[in-house]
């Protein structure tokens, strides 16, 4: 009886997996939507939840004593933030898009020729030499590659031991926006040269070529084909570099001067004392972000990717 109960059992699944099978067959829309739904529900749950819960909680306000959340509907904190009779954070805000778009076109400037010579010029043996270069450094720790700028960066480190040596000045580059602008550009490089590498290497050599045939100079094939055909790839790029730099406060802090605060800075300060604020300051590169991608897709930069 046991066997037969068995054989039974093992029957009817197999049964049901067929008629599942036959199912998503006759259905491959629901195929996918299977394959979407564990994704999309941590994604709901991690991401889109606690941006939520940021966005309410930038309405309401905190106590001035205890620090507690007050379930108060207010837009106090973004008066706060973008008052003109004191426009601090404004400033602030300012300061924090300005260095993002610096380190963003820096490392655009820096990676557009390493990444051409890796996907056009580069043999296999040196691409894969060049590619193990790049992503050398992820390897380490984020605060072990900030604190070793730091030692770069002081009095008495290599760079001015070096320019001393030369019988230069000191660069008097410590605790400088300056250095935050160096640091920021040599910790998210990678993340500029990858993407324009992957969109370059996608441009068939026959269009270089006709480019040639056709009597057009370096100058005018880089202008006419080369850049609009690796725009998407600086677009992507520049959306890990100009984030990653709005949302940073560990740089600023380590490598930045008394008045190098960005927005990271400021929530990172407000949050254990007015932790509505820091939700209301937290919004502000998110906006930016979301304009920034609008405007990129309204121009057509990811219909390339």
């Amino acid at each position: 009886m046991l066997a037969v109960d068995a054989a039974r059992e093992a029957g009817s699944f197999r049964g049901a997996r067929l008629r599942l099978s036959s199912v998503l067959w006759r259905r491959p829309w629901l195929k996918l939507v299977v394959l979407l739904v564990p994704p999309v529900a941590a994604f709901v749950a991690v991401y889109a939840a606690s941006l939520g819960a940021m966005l309410v909680s930038s309405f309401w306000t905190s106590d001035s004593f205890t620090a507690a959340i007050v379930h108060t509907w207010t837009l106090d904190q973004y008066r706060a933030i973008f008052s003109l009779s004191d426009p601090t954070y404004l400033r602030i805000a300012g300061r924090t898009i300005g260095m993002a778009a610096a380190v963003t076109v820096t490392d655009a400037i820096l990676a557009f020729p390493l990444a051409f010579f890796m996907a056009k010029i580069a043999g296999r043996r040196t691409r894969s030499l060049l590619f193990v270069m790049v992503l050398l450094p992820l390897w380490s720790s984020y605060l072990v590659r900030i604190y070793s700028w730091t030692t770069i960066l002081s009095k008495s480190g290599p760079l001015n031991w070096f320019l001393n040596g030369l019988g230069l000045p000191d660069a008097q580059l410590q605790f400088t926006n300056k250095a935050m602008w160096i640091v920021f550009s040599y910790v998210w490089l990678p993340f500029m040269i990858l993407p324009i590498y992957a969109a370059l290497e996608r441009i068939p050599g026959s269009l270089l070529e006709a480019s040639r045939d056709l009597g057009a100079r370096g100058s005018r094939t880089f202008r006419s084909v080369i850049l609009p055909l690796a725009f998407p790839g600086v677009v992507a790029g520049s959306i890990f570099t100009f984030s990653l730099t709005l949302g940073d406060y560990i740089t600023p802090l380590l490598v930045g001067g008394p008045g190098s605060s960005l927005i990271g800075n400021i929530v990172s300060e407000q949050s254990a004392s007015n932790l509505t604020f820091a939700a209301a300051y937290a919004m502000v590169p998110v906006g930016v972000m979301a304009l920034y991608i609008a405007l990129a897709r309204r121009l057509g930069a990811f219909e390339a990717l």
